[in-house]
């Protein structure tokens, strides 16, 4: 299995690893994987849901035919 190490960890964020692999009773290099694979699955469930969200709005999308002039509406909104 690949090793990765990693240096200069922030003092803080090691502790909360380290605080995290206690509670679930890990080790710290088990804790880390976990994250690491809750991050990656995390931010794949983003994007799916980003493309989702766009299509959903290109779909959604008006003709323009059926929407105003915007400068007719700005005009009559000046002179009002």
């Amino acid at each position: 299995m690949p090793t990765i190490q990693v240096r200069n960890i922030p003092n803080d964020m090691y502790m909360q690893i380290q605080y995290l692999a206690a509670q679930e009773q890990r080790s710290i290099a088990e804790q880390t994987i976990i994250l690491l694979k809750e991050s990656l699955n995390n931010n794949n469930a983003n994007k799916n849901r980003r493309r989702m969200t766009l299509k959903k709005m290109e779909d959604l999308t008006i003709p323009d035919v059926l929407l105003p002039d915007p400068v007719t509406l700005l005009r009559e909104d000046r002179e009002r």
